[in-house]
């Protein structure tokens, strides 16, 4: 009986559902532990504990599978009354937090030490962060894993296709591949997607995550087009970020959202006649001023990414794939936009500009007539081509929701009302406010302040006993 209920149990813990009590370390058995998904709003962690003995401790540590300068382990102290049989619930709030990915993946174990100070480390556990409500199916091959639920087999084939296709020509043009596949989640609009992830802005028609290797768009079938050319601009960002992540790096904002426009093929035709316009009368923008967050206003912001596209398209035509490839791998190790152009091409940013601007037929540019943006790694919303949008004109960039996405708005002209998420702190740590800090630091100032008067005073009478005596 136990050898044929062996693979029986294997196979439950390799779907990560509950096997019944599980004995482990020092005869402390663990129960019904698993996760609860209230989508998107919170997660909640259970299980229960038996002991021959007390139980005094028991400790949750979670975390999501993602890129990170370190391991990452968030640990949370959850009620439960002492004794032999322990039931442990705790509960992570997002809306606190802030928001996860849809297909993000979760993992946690339990901490537990008895009366005895015997220890005991649960199995780990494993669940994907999505909502049950949609019947989602998966296409699979070339690196994608598309998901989706509504719309035709042979609308999904044809995302499908298209994201494969533009894995490919990235690869082949700028070098930037993965090394596992990438989950495209595709919703069946805007609504469904803003409803998926929290505190997204109300333009927001798709966003990429980096970290997670996940895409999420939503897409009509009556806008494939749009939704090929934006899943192609996501993805670009997904492999970017890889090829480059460090803890070191800075990637300029002309360059991350070039990539991202030559990644979907370019401007369409009413970004390009922004562009030309600019062009013709001698209004682009510097190249530094682009390192930065890109303007908010509409006209300024294609412009910024027309920009972006052509200084990235110049850089891979005149002087093709491998030199892109080592100008990214060197802003990986954390030099700057200037040390990475000059030990790559032998010019810096001014001088990209030059050489640029007399590629096209510009006019020559001072250089340095606006300052360089503070390196801050922010994100902007990707503008969606002006073809797509209504006729009440284009959409306007706004400032990016938090969490490390780059936005995609909806083909569309919604207006922008984005919502920032709340201030959060890591589990298992106190904020301290400016307030407290200044407080703190008076209290000790003042502490020191009078020690040094009792020092003066008991010197003063110190000598005068001496001159009395």
């Amino acid at each position: 009986m136990r050898l044929r209920s062996l693979p029986l149990l294997l196979l439950l813990l390799l779907l990560g559902l509950p096997a019944g009590p599980v004995r482990a370390q020092a005869g402390i058995q663990v129960s019904n532990d698993r996760s609860t998904f209230a989508f998107p709003n919170t997660i909640t962690f259970s299980a229960g504990f038996h002991a021959g003995t007390q139980i005094n401790s028991v400790v949750l540590q979670y975390g999501v599978d993602q890129l990170t300068c370190g391991t990452v382990v968030a640990e949370a102290v959850p009620d439960f009354t002492p004794g032999s049989d322990v039931a442990a619930t705790w509960t992570w709030d997002l809306r606190q937090s802030g928001s996860l990915p849809p297909g993000a993946k979760l993992w946690w174990d339990w901490q537990v030490t008895d009366a005895g100070g015997d220890q005991f480390t649960s199995p780990r556990q494993t669940a994907v962060w999505l909502d049950s409500q949609h019947a989602w199916q998966t296409l699979s091959g070339g690196e994608i894993n598309l998901h989706w639920y509504y719309g035709s087999q042979s609308f999904a084939q044809a995302l499908h296709d298209s994201a494969v296709q533009a894995l490919q020509r990235l690869t082949k043009d700028i070098g930037v591949g993965t090394d596992q596949p990438v989950d495209l989640y595709i919703y069946a609009n805007s609504d469904d997607l803003q409803a998926a992830v929290l505190y997204a802005p109300s333009w927001t028609g798709g966003q990429a995550f980096p970290g997670n290797d996940i895409v999420i768009i939503g897409i009509d079938p009556s806008e494939l087009d749009w939704g090929k050319s934006t899943e192609a601009h996501e993805l670009t960002h997904v492999l970017v970020g890889h090829e480059t992540f460090s803890c070191l790096s800075f990637i300029p904002q002309w360059l991350n959202e070039g990539l991202a426009m030559y990644g979907q093929g370019g401007p369409d035709a009413g970004m390009q006649s922004i562009f030309d316009n600019a062009l013709s009368t001698d209004t682009l923008a510097s190249v530094r001023s682009l390192s930065g967050n890109f303007p908010e206003a509409s006209d300024a912001a294609n412009l910024a990414y027309g920009e972006s596209y052509s200084l990235v398209n110049f850089l891979v035509r005149q002087y093709g794939r491998d030199k892109m490839t080592a100008l990214l791998l060197a802003l990986k190790n954390g030099d700057t936009a200037d040390q990475a152009l000059q030990a790559v091409y032998g010019f810096n940013v001014d001088g990209l500009e030059a050489a640029w601007r007399a590629s096209i037929g510009a006019p020559s540019h001072g250089g340095g007539a606006q300052a360089t943006p503070v390196p801050t790694p922010t994100v902007v919303p990707t503008i969606v081509p002006i073809s797509a949008q209504s006729a009440a004109g284009p959409t306007q960039a706004a400032t990016p929701p938090a969490g490390g996405a780059t936005s995609t708005p909806v083909p569309a002209s919604p207006t922008p009302a984005p919502a920032s998420a709340p201030t959060s702190t890591p589990e298992g740590t106190l904020p301290l406010s400016n307030a407290t800090l200044t407080l703190g630091f008076l209290l000790v100032a003042l502490c020191l302040l009078a020690l040094l008067v009792l020092v003066v005073i008991l010197g003063v009478v110190l000598r005068r006993s001496g001159r009395s005596k």
